[in-house]
């Protein structure tokens, strides 16, 4: 049996990624992805990052400033192992993260309950589609902004050799407390690859 179908209500989408369900395997965020959030969305207040892997998300995270807690599950070197974010209620203003493919829908769940300004995770832009989905979650509490990335992201596992391009299209999807407007659909410019070595060059400048 494929323990990675139909888990939570979601069905296993067909990539070249499997699901992280014992531990061992992950796939990192590239930085440029989640310096595309923070170039549009601010974030006021402490940041949870609670599957921070190893650390790549959170250490962009705290470019702006902000104070970024970060966890995961699994012990990958970086932040506070052994926190599930799907059964904690821990309050913070700010949640951001790469959620487990197989765990997303409760992801959006313990977001709502945990987050008190905004939180953000990057999914499927595919993550739209699905009567389950428009019933259990954007029928009563659909995100405040969904940003579409113009280039696709190519995810590689841990240490593996970067080639190659991705085949899936991803978007963030912004969730924020007391927006009662319809959502936004937004598209992330191309470039942002560049924009952040430019970046990263300037800070590490002397």
């Amino acid at each position: 049996m494929d323990e990675t179908y139909n888990i939570n209500g979601g069905f296993k989408p067909t990539l070249k990624r499997f699901a992280d369900l014992d531990g061992p395997d992950f796939f990192p965020t590239p930085e440029w992805a989640t310096f595309a959030l923070i170039e549009n969305e601010r974030f006021d207040g402490q940041i949870w990052e609670p599957a921070c892997g190893d650390g790549s998300m959170a250490r962009v995270l705290a470019l702006r400033g902000n104070d970024v807690i970060a966890t995961d599950l699994y012990d990958r070197g970086y932040g506070k192992p052994g926190i599930d974010f799907l059964s904690t209620h821990h309050r913070v203003d700010n949640i951001v993260t790469n959620p487990p493919y197989n765990a997303a829908e409760g992801f959006v769940r313990a977001g709502l309950r945990s987050a008190k300004r905004k939180f953000a995770l990057l999914l499927r832009l595919a993550f739209l589609e699905g009567a389950n989905r428009s019933r259990t979650i954007f029928s009563s509490t659909p995100p405040a902004r969904v940003w579409v990335f113009s280039e696709r992201i190519t995810f590689y596992p841990a240490g593996a050799m970067k080639r190659g391009t991705g085949t899936t299209a991803y978007a963030w999807f912004v969730w924020e407390q007391g927006c009662s407007s319809a959502s936004e659909l937004r598209w992330l410019k191309p470039g942002y690859r560049t924009s952040y070595r430019e970046a990263l060059a300037r800070r590490l400048a002397p």
